[in-house]
Protein backbone atom coordinates (compact mmCIF):
# COMPACT_ATOMS: atom_id res chain seq x y z
CA UNK A 1 0.00 0.00 0.00
CA UNK A 2 1.31 3.43 -0.86
CA UNK A 3 2.43 5.31 2.23
CA UNK A 4 0.57 8.58 2.72
CA UNK A 5 2.68 11.34 4.24
CA UNK A 6 0.40 13.42 6.44
CA UNK A 7 3.00 15.21 8.56
CA UNK A 8 4.72 16.90 5.65
CA UNK A 9 3.44 20.10 4.20
CA UNK A 10 6.15 21.16 1.84
CA UNK A 11 6.24 24.82 1.00
CA UNK A 12 8.38 26.95 -1.23
CA UNK A 13 7.30 30.39 -0.16
CA UNK A 14 10.73 31.77 -0.82
CA UNK A 15 10.97 30.86 -4.51
CA UNK A 16 9.76 33.60 -6.80
CA UNK A 17 9.61 34.25 -10.52
CA UNK A 18 8.29 36.95 -12.79
CA UNK A 19 8.14 36.93 -16.60
CA UNK A 20 11.28 38.22 -18.28
CA UNK A 21 11.77 40.11 -21.51
CA UNK A 22 15.27 39.74 -22.94
CA UNK A 23 17.02 41.78 -25.63
CA UNK A 24 20.17 41.00 -27.56
CA UNK A 25 23.26 43.00 -26.58
CA UNK A 26 26.92 42.62 -27.42
CA UNK A 27 28.26 40.11 -29.94
CA UNK A 28 25.88 37.22 -30.55
CA UNK A 29 24.35 37.01 -27.12
CA UNK A 30 21.98 33.99 -26.96
CA UNK A 31 20.24 31.85 -29.52
CA UNK A 32 17.33 29.98 -28.16
CA UNK A 33 14.44 29.42 -30.46
CA UNK A 34 12.14 31.84 -28.70
CA UNK A 35 11.17 35.46 -29.08
CA UNK A 36 13.17 38.28 -27.54
CA UNK A 37 16.53 36.51 -27.22
CA UNK A 38 18.33 38.16 -30.12
CA UNK A 39 20.51 36.49 -32.72
CA UNK A 40 23.16 34.05 -31.56
CA UNK A 41 26.31 32.80 -33.20
CA UNK A 42 27.72 29.32 -33.58
CA UNK A 43 30.25 30.10 -30.80
CA UNK A 44 27.97 31.73 -28.20
CA UNK A 45 24.39 30.51 -27.75
CA UNK A 46 21.86 28.86 -25.50
CA UNK A 47 18.91 26.70 -26.52
CA UNK A 48 15.60 27.38 -24.80
CA UNK A 49 14.78 24.58 -22.35
CA UNK A 50 18.38 23.45 -21.94
CA UNK A 51 18.37 24.01 -18.21
CA UNK A 52 18.39 22.19 -14.89
CA UNK A 53 18.50 22.53 -11.13
CA UNK A 54 21.31 21.94 -8.64
CA UNK A 55 20.01 20.45 -5.39
CA UNK A 56 21.81 20.59 -2.04
CA UNK A 57 20.53 19.53 1.38
CA UNK A 58 21.38 22.14 4.04
CA UNK A 59 21.38 21.62 7.80
CA UNK A 60 19.41 24.28 9.68
CA UNK A 61 21.71 24.31 12.70
CA UNK A 62 24.79 25.76 11.02
CA UNK A 63 23.53 26.35 7.45
CA UNK A 64 26.09 23.92 6.08
CA UNK A 65 25.62 21.45 3.19
CA UNK A 66 25.28 17.85 4.34
CA UNK A 67 25.12 16.24 0.89
CA UNK A 68 27.13 16.58 -2.30
CA UNK A 69 25.06 18.68 -4.70
CA UNK A 70 23.19 16.79 -7.44
CA UNK A 71 22.04 18.19 -10.78
CA UNK A 72 18.64 17.39 -12.30
CA UNK A 73 18.02 18.08 -16.00
CA UNK A 74 15.69 16.78 -18.69
CA UNK A 75 18.32 16.82 -21.45
CA UNK A 76 21.19 14.52 -22.35
CA UNK A 77 24.26 16.42 -21.16
CA UNK A 78 27.03 13.98 -22.12
CA UNK A 79 28.55 16.59 -24.43
CA UNK A 80 29.43 19.04 -21.61
CA UNK A 81 33.11 19.89 -22.02
CA UNK A 82 33.65 22.23 -19.06
CA UNK A 83 31.85 22.58 -15.73
CA UNK A 84 32.83 23.66 -12.21
CA UNK A 85 32.28 20.51 -10.21
CA UNK A 86 29.58 20.12 -7.61
CA UNK A 87 29.55 23.10 -5.26
CA UNK A 88 26.59 24.99 -3.89
CA UNK A 89 26.04 28.72 -3.58
CA UNK A 90 26.59 28.39 0.19
CA UNK A 91 29.99 26.76 -0.36
CA UNK A 92 31.06 29.59 -2.67
CA UNK A 93 29.87 32.20 -0.18
CA UNK A 94 31.87 30.41 2.52
CA UNK A 95 35.05 30.72 0.47
CA UNK A 96 35.21 27.89 -2.07
CA UNK A 97 37.09 28.76 -5.25
CA UNK A 98 35.76 28.44 -8.77
CA UNK A 99 37.66 25.48 -10.29
CA UNK A 100 36.97 24.52 -13.95
CA UNK A 101 36.78 20.79 -14.65
CA UNK A 102 36.92 18.84 -17.90
CA UNK A 103 36.06 15.49 -16.32
CA UNK A 104 32.74 13.85 -17.08
CA UNK A 105 29.75 15.89 -16.00
CA UNK A 106 27.45 13.98 -13.59
CA UNK A 107 23.69 14.55 -13.73
CA UNK A 108 20.30 12.90 -13.28
CA UNK A 109 17.43 12.65 -15.77
CA UNK A 110 14.28 12.20 -13.64
CA UNK A 111 11.72 9.81 -15.10
CA UNK A 112 9.14 12.50 -14.46
CA UNK A 113 10.63 15.58 -16.18
CA UNK A 114 11.24 18.73 -14.20
CA UNK A 115 9.34 21.87 -15.25
CA UNK A 116 11.04 24.52 -17.36
CA UNK A 117 13.37 26.50 -15.09
CA UNK A 118 14.82 29.26 -17.32
CA UNK A 119 12.72 31.08 -19.87
CA UNK A 120 13.41 33.40 -22.77
CA UNK A 121 9.86 34.73 -22.86
CA UNK A 122 8.39 34.40 -19.38
CA UNK A 123 6.71 31.09 -20.18
CA UNK A 124 7.55 29.42 -16.86
CA UNK A 125 4.94 27.98 -14.51
CA UNK A 126 6.19 28.74 -11.01
CA UNK A 127 3.32 26.80 -9.46
CA UNK A 128 4.46 23.73 -11.36
CA UNK A 129 8.03 24.19 -10.09
CA UNK A 130 6.80 24.40 -6.50
CA UNK A 131 4.49 21.44 -6.93
CA UNK A 132 7.21 19.31 -8.50
CA UNK A 133 9.96 19.86 -5.94
CA UNK A 134 7.56 19.67 -3.00
CA UNK A 135 6.06 16.37 -4.17
CA UNK A 136 6.70 13.04 -2.49
CA UNK A 137 8.08 11.79 -5.81
CA UNK A 138 10.75 14.51 -6.08
CA UNK A 139 11.68 14.35 -2.39
CA UNK A 140 12.15 10.58 -2.53
CA UNK A 141 14.17 11.01 -5.72
CA UNK A 142 16.38 13.53 -3.90
CA UNK A 143 16.65 11.12 -0.97
CA UNK A 144 17.79 8.28 -3.23
CA UNK A 145 20.20 10.43 -5.25
CA UNK A 146 21.86 11.98 -2.19
CA UNK A 147 21.80 8.83 -0.05
CA UNK A 148 19.97 10.67 2.72
CA UNK A 149 17.18 8.91 4.60
CA UNK A 150 13.80 10.17 3.42
CA UNK A 151 12.28 10.65 6.89
CA UNK A 152 15.41 12.48 7.99
CA UNK A 153 15.24 14.69 4.93
CA UNK A 154 11.69 15.83 5.71
CA UNK A 155 12.10 15.96 9.50
CA UNK A 156 12.34 19.74 9.62
CA UNK A 157 16.02 19.64 10.54
CA UNK A 158 17.03 20.40 6.96
CA UNK A 159 16.19 22.61 4.00
CA UNK A 160 16.72 21.99 0.30
CA UNK A 161 18.62 24.60 -1.68
CA UNK A 162 17.73 24.84 -5.40
CA UNK A 163 19.92 26.62 -7.94
CA UNK A 164 19.03 27.01 -11.63
CA UNK A 165 21.63 25.70 -14.10
CA UNK A 166 22.14 26.77 -17.70
CA UNK A 167 23.77 24.50 -20.32
CA UNK A 168 25.26 26.83 -22.92
CA UNK A 169 27.86 27.08 -25.65
CA UNK A 170 30.37 29.82 -24.89
CA UNK A 171 33.34 30.53 -27.19
CA UNK A 172 32.54 27.26 -28.93
CA UNK A 173 32.76 25.23 -25.68
CA UNK A 174 29.73 23.47 -24.20
CA UNK A 175 29.51 24.47 -20.52
CA UNK A 176 27.30 23.97 -17.44
CA UNK A 177 27.03 26.60 -14.71
CA UNK A 178 24.75 27.95 -12.00
CA UNK A 179 24.01 31.66 -11.70
CA UNK A 180 26.58 32.06 -8.93
CA UNK A 181 29.20 30.25 -10.99
CA UNK A 182 28.38 32.43 -14.00
CA UNK A 183 29.00 35.57 -11.91
CA UNK A 184 32.30 34.24 -10.57
CA UNK A 185 33.37 33.08 -14.05
CA UNK A 186 32.56 36.48 -15.52
CA UNK A 187 34.74 38.10 -12.87
CA UNK A 188 37.58 35.76 -13.81
CA UNK A 189 37.19 36.79 -17.45
CA UNK A 190 36.99 40.49 -16.68
CA UNK A 191 33.42 40.70 -18.04
CA UNK A 192 34.00 38.33 -20.96
CA UNK A 193 30.95 36.15 -20.27
CA UNK A 194 28.64 39.14 -19.85
CA UNK A 195 29.85 40.64 -23.12
CA UNK A 196 28.66 37.59 -25.07
CA UNK A 197 25.83 36.04 -23.03
CA UNK A 198 24.39 38.89 -20.94
CA UNK A 199 20.68 38.12 -21.41
CA UNK A 200 21.25 34.60 -20.14
CA UNK A 201 24.12 34.90 -17.66
CA UNK A 202 23.10 38.20 -16.10
CA UNK A 203 19.34 38.22 -16.55
CA UNK A 204 17.29 35.12 -17.30
CA UNK A 205 19.48 32.63 -15.39
CA UNK A 206 19.91 34.54 -12.09
CA UNK A 207 16.40 36.00 -12.08
CA UNK A 208 14.73 32.62 -12.67
CA UNK A 209 14.88 32.01 -8.90
CA UNK A 210 15.27 34.33 -5.92
CA UNK A 211 13.93 34.63 -2.38
CA UNK A 212 10.75 36.35 -1.30
CA UNK A 213 11.85 36.20 2.35
CA UNK A 214 15.34 36.02 3.79
CA UNK A 215 16.57 32.53 4.62
CA UNK A 216 19.81 30.56 5.10
CA UNK A 217 21.70 33.81 5.42
CA UNK A 218 20.56 35.15 2.03
CA UNK A 219 18.46 38.30 1.83
CA UNK A 220 15.26 38.55 -0.16
CA UNK A 221 15.49 40.22 -3.58
CA UNK A 222 13.32 43.31 -4.01
CA UNK A 223 14.96 44.70 -7.13
CA UNK A 224 13.64 44.63 -10.72
CA UNK A 225 12.91 41.19 -12.18
CA UNK A 226 13.26 42.18 -15.84
CA UNK A 227 16.57 44.02 -15.98
CA UNK A 228 20.18 42.93 -16.23
CA UNK A 229 21.92 42.51 -12.87
CA UNK A 230 25.51 42.75 -11.65
CA UNK A 231 27.84 40.00 -10.49
CA UNK A 232 27.60 41.32 -6.92
CA UNK A 233 23.79 41.20 -6.99
CA UNK A 234 23.83 37.65 -8.34
CA UNK A 235 26.19 36.44 -5.63
CA UNK A 236 24.27 38.12 -2.82
CA UNK A 237 20.64 37.65 -3.84
CA UNK A 238 19.89 35.70 -6.99
CA UNK A 239 19.84 32.22 -8.49
CA UNK A 240 18.39 30.27 -5.56
CA UNK A 241 15.17 28.88 -4.14
CA UNK A 242 14.58 27.07 -0.87
CA UNK A 243 12.28 24.22 0.13
CA UNK A 244 11.38 23.95 3.79
CA UNK A 245 8.87 21.88 5.72
CA UNK A 246 5.84 23.46 7.38
CA UNK A 247 5.53 20.94 10.20
CA UNK A 248 8.65 22.36 11.77
CA UNK A 249 7.75 25.92 10.83
CA UNK A 250 4.65 25.76 13.00
CA UNK A 251 6.46 24.17 15.91
CA UNK A 252 8.41 27.06 17.38
CA UNK A 253 7.80 30.78 17.59
CA UNK A 254 10.10 33.38 19.06
CA UNK A 255 9.24 36.81 20.40
CA UNK A 256 11.77 39.53 21.11
CA UNK A 257 12.01 42.97 22.67
CA UNK A 258 14.21 46.01 22.32
CA UNK A 259 16.73 46.90 25.02
CA UNK A 260 18.71 49.88 26.24
CA UNK A 261 22.01 49.14 27.95
CA UNK A 262 24.92 51.15 29.31
CA UNK A 263 28.33 50.95 27.65
CA UNK A 264 30.99 48.56 28.99
CA UNK A 265 28.47 46.59 31.05
CA UNK A 266 27.55 42.93 31.61
CA UNK A 267 23.93 42.42 30.51
CA UNK A 268 21.36 39.67 30.05
CA UNK A 269 19.30 39.52 26.84
CA UNK A 270 16.31 37.17 26.60
CA UNK A 271 13.60 36.03 24.22
CA UNK A 272 10.44 34.00 24.70
CA UNK A 273 10.22 30.67 22.87
CA UNK A 274 6.77 29.11 22.37
CA UNK A 275 6.19 25.64 20.92
CA UNK A 276 3.10 23.95 19.51
CA UNK A 277 4.51 20.50 20.21
CA UNK A 278 6.51 19.22 23.12
CA UNK A 279 10.30 19.45 23.09
CA UNK A 280 12.16 16.75 25.04
CA UNK A 281 15.61 15.12 24.92
CA UNK A 282 14.38 13.43 21.76
CA UNK A 283 13.83 16.73 19.94
CA UNK A 284 15.30 19.63 21.93
CA UNK A 285 15.50 23.18 20.68
CA UNK A 286 18.65 25.30 20.53
CA UNK A 287 18.75 29.07 20.20
CA UNK A 288 21.73 31.00 18.85
CA UNK A 289 22.25 34.70 19.51
CA UNK A 290 24.71 36.56 17.29
CA UNK A 291 26.00 39.99 18.26
CA UNK A 292 29.15 41.97 17.58
CA UNK A 293 30.75 39.10 15.65
CA UNK A 294 30.22 36.54 18.41
CA UNK A 295 27.74 33.66 18.73
CA UNK A 296 26.12 32.46 21.95
CA UNK A 297 24.21 29.16 21.73
CA UNK A 298 21.78 27.84 24.33
CA UNK A 299 21.29 24.08 23.89
CA UNK A 300 18.88 21.48 25.28
CA UNK A 301 15.76 23.62 25.61
CA UNK A 302 12.80 21.48 26.70
CA UNK A 303 9.22 22.80 26.63
CA UNK A 304 5.82 21.08 27.00
CA UNK A 305 3.35 21.30 24.15
CA UNK A 306 1.73 24.71 23.91
CA UNK A 307 3.98 26.23 26.59
CA UNK A 308 6.71 28.84 26.51
CA UNK A 309 9.80 29.90 28.40
CA UNK A 310 12.54 32.48 28.42
CA UNK A 311 15.85 31.79 26.73
CA UNK A 312 18.70 34.14 27.58
CA UNK A 313 22.40 34.82 27.25
CA UNK A 314 24.93 36.98 29.06
CA UNK A 315 27.27 39.33 27.18
CA UNK A 316 29.30 42.51 27.57
CA UNK A 317 28.38 45.71 25.79
CA UNK A 318 30.98 47.70 23.82
CA UNK A 319 32.74 50.72 25.25
CA UNK A 320 31.27 53.17 22.74
CA UNK A 321 27.62 54.22 22.29
CA UNK A 322 25.90 52.62 19.29
CA UNK A 323 22.79 50.78 18.14
CA UNK A 324 23.34 47.04 17.75
CA UNK A 325 21.33 44.26 16.13
CA UNK A 326 21.20 40.88 17.88
CA UNK A 327 20.27 38.09 15.46
CA UNK A 328 18.25 35.23 16.94
CA UNK A 329 17.87 31.85 15.22
CA UNK A 330 16.43 28.50 16.27
CA UNK A 331 17.77 25.04 15.52
CA UNK A 332 16.14 21.71 16.29
CA UNK A 333 13.03 23.23 14.74
CA UNK A 334 12.47 25.67 11.93
CA UNK A 335 11.47 29.17 12.91
CA UNK A 336 11.81 32.56 11.32
CA UNK A 337 14.92 34.44 12.32
CA UNK A 338 14.40 37.53 14.45
CA UNK A 339 16.44 40.52 15.46
CA UNK A 340 16.67 42.38 18.76
CA UNK A 341 17.61 46.04 18.73
CA UNK A 342 19.99 46.98 21.53
CA UNK A 343 20.68 50.66 22.06
CA UNK A 344 23.98 51.13 23.86
CA UNK A 345 24.15 54.49 25.67
CA UNK A 346 26.87 56.15 27.70
CA UNK A 347 26.22 56.81 31.38
CA UNK A 348 27.46 60.38 31.54
CA UNK A 349 28.15 62.21 34.78
CA UNK A 350 26.94 65.80 34.87
CA UNK A 351 29.61 66.95 37.30
CA UNK A 352 28.62 69.74 39.71
CA UNK A 353 30.49 73.03 39.27
CA UNK A 354 33.43 74.04 41.47
CA UNK A 355 32.06 75.35 44.79
CA UNK A 356 33.60 78.52 46.22
CA UNK A 357 33.54 80.24 49.57
CA UNK A 358 31.61 83.18 48.07
CA UNK A 359 28.70 81.13 46.68
CA UNK A 360 25.21 82.25 47.76
CA UNK A 361 21.69 80.97 47.24
CA UNK A 362 19.39 83.13 49.33
CA UNK A 363 16.24 81.76 47.66
CA UNK A 364 17.02 78.08 48.24
CA UNK A 365 14.08 75.91 49.22
CA UNK A 366 14.67 72.28 50.11
CA UNK A 367 13.06 69.61 47.92
CA UNK A 368 11.76 66.26 49.04
CA UNK A 369 13.99 63.27 48.45
CA UNK A 370 12.84 61.57 45.20
CA UNK A 371 10.63 58.52 45.40
CA UNK A 372 11.18 56.79 42.05
CA UNK A 373 10.10 53.27 41.05
CA UNK A 374 12.52 50.46 41.83
CA UNK A 375 12.71 46.74 41.16
CA UNK A 376 14.60 44.81 43.80
CA UNK A 377 13.29 41.28 43.11
CA UNK A 378 12.68 39.16 40.03
CA UNK A 379 11.35 35.67 39.39
CA UNK A 380 11.47 33.48 36.30
CA UNK A 381 12.04 29.84 35.41
CA UNK A 382 12.64 27.18 32.82
CA UNK A 383 11.31 23.75 31.93
CA UNK A 384 13.23 20.54 32.50
CA UNK A 385 12.40 17.18 30.94
CA UNK A 386 12.96 13.81 32.58
CA UNK A 387 12.09 10.22 31.79
CA UNK A 388 9.29 8.63 33.82
CA UNK A 389 9.70 4.82 33.45
CA UNK A 390 6.72 2.49 33.24
CA UNK A 391 7.76 -1.13 33.09
CA UNK A 392 5.30 -3.60 31.59
CA UNK A 393 5.64 -7.30 30.91
CA UNK A 394 5.36 -8.04 27.19
CA UNK A 395 4.38 -11.70 26.81
CA UNK A 396 5.73 -13.91 24.03
CA UNK A 397 4.02 -17.34 24.26
CA UNK A 398 5.59 -20.24 22.37
CA UNK A 399 4.64 -23.95 22.18
CA UNK A 400 7.81 -25.76 23.32
CA UNK A 401 8.09 -29.39 24.42
CA UNK A 402 4.33 -29.88 24.38
CA UNK A 403 3.66 -26.89 26.59
CA UNK A 404 3.22 -23.14 26.36
CA UNK A 405 6.21 -21.12 27.52
CA UNK A 406 6.21 -17.37 27.97
CA UNK A 407 9.52 -16.05 26.59
CA UNK A 408 8.55 -12.43 27.04
CA UNK A 409 10.45 -9.62 28.72
CA UNK A 410 9.95 -6.40 30.61
CA UNK A 411 9.55 -3.33 28.41
CA UNK A 412 9.80 0.25 29.55
CA UNK A 413 6.77 2.04 28.13
CA UNK A 414 7.42 5.24 30.01
CA UNK A 415 7.43 8.75 28.66
CA UNK A 416 9.01 12.14 29.10
CA UNK A 417 7.60 14.33 31.87
CA UNK A 418 8.27 17.99 32.64
CA UNK A 419 9.02 19.96 35.75
CA UNK A 420 9.27 23.71 36.22
CA UNK A 421 12.45 25.06 37.80
CA UNK A 422 11.87 28.42 39.49
CA UNK A 423 14.55 31.06 39.87
CA UNK A 424 14.72 34.30 41.80
CA UNK A 425 17.06 37.25 42.16
CA UNK A 426 17.07 39.81 44.93
CA UNK A 427 19.01 43.08 45.09
CA UNK A 428 19.90 44.68 48.40
CA UNK A 429 21.86 47.89 48.82
CA UNK A 430 22.83 50.51 51.38
CA UNK A 431 24.30 54.01 51.32
CA UNK A 432 26.51 55.52 54.00
CA UNK A 433 27.18 59.27 53.93
CA UNK A 434 29.94 60.54 56.24
CA UNK A 435 31.86 63.79 56.71
CA UNK A 436 35.15 63.70 54.83
CA UNK A 437 38.20 62.78 56.92
CA UNK A 438 39.71 66.20 56.18
CA UNK A 439 36.86 68.03 57.94
CA UNK A 440 38.51 69.55 61.05
CA UNK A 441 35.39 69.76 63.21
CA UNK A 442 32.86 66.91 63.19
CA UNK A 443 30.76 65.17 65.77
CA UNK A 444 29.59 61.78 64.53
CA UNK A 445 27.57 62.71 61.42
CA UNK A 446 27.26 66.41 62.24
CA UNK A 447 29.41 68.82 60.25
CA UNK A 448 29.58 72.40 59.08
CA UNK A 449 28.56 73.40 55.57
CA UNK A 450 31.24 74.01 52.96
CA UNK A 451 33.18 70.87 53.81
CA UNK A 452 33.19 67.60 51.89
CA UNK A 453 31.33 64.36 52.39
CA UNK A 454 32.20 60.77 51.47
CA UNK A 455 29.75 58.22 50.00
CA UNK A 456 30.01 54.47 50.37
CA UNK A 457 27.40 52.33 48.60
CA UNK A 458 27.25 48.57 49.08
CA UNK A 459 25.20 46.22 46.88
CA UNK A 460 24.48 42.52 47.00
CA UNK A 461 22.73 40.34 44.41
CA UNK A 462 21.48 36.98 45.67
CA UNK A 463 20.00 34.35 43.35
CA UNK A 464 19.52 30.60 43.02
CA UNK A 465 20.21 30.82 39.27
CA UNK A 466 23.49 30.31 37.46
CA UNK A 467 25.90 33.22 37.28
CA UNK A 468 25.20 33.17 33.52
CA UNK A 469 21.64 34.34 34.28
CA UNK A 470 22.33 37.36 36.49
CA UNK A 471 24.75 40.21 37.03
CA UNK A 472 25.55 42.22 40.10
CA UNK A 473 24.76 45.94 40.26
CA UNK A 474 27.28 47.80 38.14
CA UNK A 475 26.45 51.49 38.42
CA UNK A 476 25.38 53.94 41.14
CA UNK A 477 24.32 57.51 40.41
CA UNK A 478 24.11 60.07 43.24
CA UNK A 479 22.08 63.30 43.40
CA UNK A 480 22.32 66.23 45.83
CA UNK A 481 19.87 68.52 47.66
CA UNK A 482 21.52 71.84 46.69
CA UNK A 483 20.50 71.05 43.08
CA UNK A 484 17.05 69.79 44.13
CA UNK A 485 18.19 66.31 43.01
CA UNK A 486 18.20 67.47 39.39
CA UNK A 487 20.61 68.49 36.63
CA UNK A 488 23.88 67.59 38.36
CA UNK A 489 24.95 64.15 39.52
CA UNK A 490 27.98 62.07 40.34
CA UNK A 491 28.48 58.51 39.03
CA UNK A 492 30.15 56.42 41.70
CA UNK A 493 33.14 54.21 40.93
CA UNK A 494 33.03 50.51 41.72
CA UNK A 495 35.98 49.82 43.99
CA UNK A 496 35.52 46.11 44.66
CA UNK A 497 33.34 43.06 44.16
CA UNK A 498 30.90 41.72 41.59
CA UNK A 499 27.68 40.22 42.94
CA UNK A 500 28.60 41.89 46.25
CA UNK A 501 30.15 45.22 45.36
CA UNK A 502 31.29 48.50 46.88
CA UNK A 503 31.07 51.94 45.27
CA UNK A 504 32.61 55.28 46.20
CA UNK A 505 32.77 58.77 44.79
CA UNK A 506 35.38 59.34 42.13
CA UNK A 507 38.36 61.55 42.96
CA UNK A 508 37.21 65.16 42.96
CA UNK A 509 39.31 67.33 40.67
CA UNK A 510 38.45 70.36 42.80
CA UNK A 511 39.79 68.75 45.98
CA UNK A 512 43.19 69.95 47.22
CA UNK A 513 43.91 66.39 48.29
CA UNK A 514 42.27 64.73 45.25
CA UNK A 515 39.88 63.08 47.68
CA UNK A 516 36.80 61.00 46.91
CA UNK A 517 34.56 63.75 48.12
CA UNK A 518 31.59 65.98 47.32
CA UNK A 519 31.65 69.49 48.77
CA UNK A 520 28.52 70.78 50.45
CA UNK A 521 27.79 74.41 49.56
CA UNK A 522 28.83 76.91 52.19
CA UNK A 523 25.40 78.54 52.01
CA UNK A 524 23.47 75.32 52.81
CA UNK A 525 21.17 76.02 55.78
CA UNK A 526 21.37 74.18 59.07
CA UNK A 527 19.45 70.93 59.05
CA UNK A 528 19.53 67.61 57.27
CA UNK A 529 21.67 67.20 54.15
CA UNK A 530 20.36 64.08 52.35
CA UNK A 531 22.03 62.39 49.38
CA UNK A 532 19.86 60.33 47.03
CA UNK A 533 21.33 57.49 44.91
CA UNK A 534 20.06 55.03 42.33
CA UNK A 535 21.62 51.57 41.99
CA UNK A 536 21.22 50.21 38.44
CA UNK A 537 22.41 47.61 35.95
CA UNK A 538 21.76 44.46 37.91
CA UNK A 539 20.43 42.35 35.03
CA UNK A 540 18.26 39.22 34.97
CA UNK A 541 16.40 37.41 32.14
CA UNK A 542 13.25 39.38 33.04
CA UNK A 543 14.93 42.77 33.07
CA UNK A 544 17.00 45.10 35.22
CA UNK A 545 16.88 45.29 39.00
CA UNK A 546 17.36 48.68 40.62
CA UNK A 547 17.30 50.16 44.10
CA UNK A 548 16.87 53.68 45.49
CA UNK A 549 19.00 54.76 48.44
CA UNK A 550 19.42 57.79 50.68
CA UNK A 551 21.44 58.79 53.72
CA UNK A 552 22.15 62.04 55.51
CA UNK A 553 24.51 64.15 57.55
CA UNK A 554 23.48 67.04 59.78
CA UNK A 555 24.60 70.57 58.94
CA UNK A 556 25.22 72.93 61.84
CA UNK A 557 27.07 76.14 61.09
CA UNK A 558 29.50 76.79 58.26
CA UNK A 559 33.21 76.50 57.66
CA UNK A 560 33.43 80.26 58.43
CA UNK A 561 32.80 79.33 62.07
CA UNK A 562 36.13 77.52 62.09
CA UNK A 563 37.98 80.65 61.03
CA UNK A 564 39.26 83.12 63.62
CA UNK A 565 41.42 86.22 63.66
CA UNK A 566 44.35 86.09 66.01
CA UNK A 567 46.83 88.79 67.05
CA UNK A 568 49.80 89.40 64.80
CA UNK A 569 52.95 88.00 66.37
Amino acid sequence: MKKVITSLFCIMLVLFYLPLTAFATGDGNIDGGGGGMGNGTSDNYWNNGNDGVRITVIRNTDRMPVTTPIDFTNKNQTNIQVHFGKRSKISYVNGSSLVPSTSGYQYYNPAQPIPKIISNNGNVNIAAIKSYFCSEYALKLISNATGMNYNTLISGEYKILLEPIAFMTFQGIKMAMTAHEAAMYDEKLGGGLRSKMVSLSHKNLPLSMFLETSDLGFAAWDGPSNQKVTNAQIKSYLGLGIIRFADADKGVQISTNSYEYRTDTDVITSITVTTDKRRTQDNPVSVTFKVDGKSYTVNDIYIPEGESQLVWFKWHTPKTPQTMSINVSVSGATANESNITAKIVELKENTPPNPTANDRNDNFKASSVPSNPQEITATWGEWDSYWQPQWEWEADWNWIDNKWIDSGNWVDKGDWNFRWISYYASLSASLNVQPDSKVPTTLNKTMKSGYGINLNASTSLSSNASSLAVTGAQNVISYYPEFNYQNYNRVLEKTSGDFSASFQLKNNKYSTYNSRTHFTPVWFPDGTYTVYAEVIDAWTPVGMLSANLSDSVSIKGSLYDDWHIGPRK
